[in-house]
């Protein structure tokens, strides 16, 4: 059965304008929480063997101890993530002993703490933090050129119904958007549960940009067979729908694939990983229906758009 995807495209063009304006504005009310990756600071993550002590008692136990503003995140059934300043290593028993001593029985100064056991202590400067804030906009900023670039070259040779820098300009449109839409979400979650944007949420954003790029250079490229094959006289609107029925099967069952091995990364990956599934699964997911639902209806608009301009039909 062929589905008439264009058909629809007002609807689509009101709800994900609706979607990207949210996240422009929980971005902008919000912002980003940027991690210690980039800030600088420790971040420690503890586990009980008994039950968790409640947030209120561990930040009243460490009252008083040099930390700074102190984030203390609960994860999984008994563990719990401490993020604070930059911490010297003398600061860094001084939190465990405190935080053993919940228990009621004081412990010495090691890996385990009887109820208590250090999953992981990373700690990082803020000279290295800056750097690597640094590093990463250059990466990104590298990145967005590499596509445009590629975009430029995949294209080039089309010029039936409009030139080969509309498709280009439309792929970067829904590449913001699919990137969009992730750091959206992360603002919310950055304001209300203390989620923060850290360099594997980077990389998977990052990831995100060629998974979502590759989506609709595939639809872009089917439209451009089906021009070469079919010539001019064919309906611009109905190349666009053919060759999205054509690889509508192969976006869903690669995406879908993708999102199954996610999911369980998601759900067995430990704290570490689980931001770092979460943004590549929505932004996957986003990727999905911005390649099928609104890079091409856009590009058929734009196209009606410049001929009424001229004066065609």
């Amino acid at each position: 059965m062929k589905i008439n995807f264009l058909k629809f495209k007002t609807t689509y063009f009101i709800f994900f304008g609706l979607l990207g304006l949210a996240s422009i504005v929980c971005l902008s009310i919000f912002g980003l929480k940027p991690g210690i990756d980039f800030t600088g600071g420790s971040i420690l993550e503890i586990s009980y063997s008994d039950s968790r002590p409640s947030n209120e008692e561990i930040k009243a136990t460490l009252n008083g101890v040099d930390l700074g503003e102190v984030s203390v995140q609960p994860s999984g059934e008994k563990e719990v993530i401490l993020r604070m300043k930059d911490i010297s290593e003398d600061v860094h028993q001084t939190v465990l002993e405190k935080l053993s001593s919940l228990s009621g029985i004081p412990q010495d100064a090691g890996k385990e703490k009887n109820n208590l056991e250090e999953r992981r202590f990373e700690s990082i400067g803020p000279v290295i933090g800056k750097e690597l804030k640094d590093k990463t906009k250059i990466i990104v900023i590298l990145s967005i050129l590499g596509i445009a670039l590629y975009i430029a070259f995949a294209f080039q040779k089309i010029s039936f119904p409009m030139p080969s820098w509309n498709y280009g300009i439309v792929s970067l449109l829904t590449l913001v958007y699919d990137i969009l839409i992730p750091l959206g979400v992360f603002s919310i979650m950055g304001h209300f549960y203390g989620t923060q944007v850290t360099i594997p949420v980077v990389v998977a954003l990052l990831t995100v940009l060629g998974y979502s790029i590759n989506n609709t250079v595939v639809v872009f490229d089917r439209i451009r067979e089906n021009i070469l094959k079919k010539g001019q006289g064919i309906v611009f609107r109905d190349i666009v729908n053919a060759s999205l029925n054509q690889t509508l099967s192969r976006t869903i069952n690669t995406s879908l694939t993708v999102l199954i091995v996610l999911i369980s990364i998601f759900i067995l990956g430990g704290e570490t990983l689980r931001y770092f599934s979460l943004s590549l699964m929505i932004g996957i997911t986003t990727g999905i229906f911005s390649s099928i639902l609104l890079a091409s209806p856009i590009l058929e608009t734009w196209l009606n758009w410049k001929r009424r301009k001229k004066g065609i039909s």
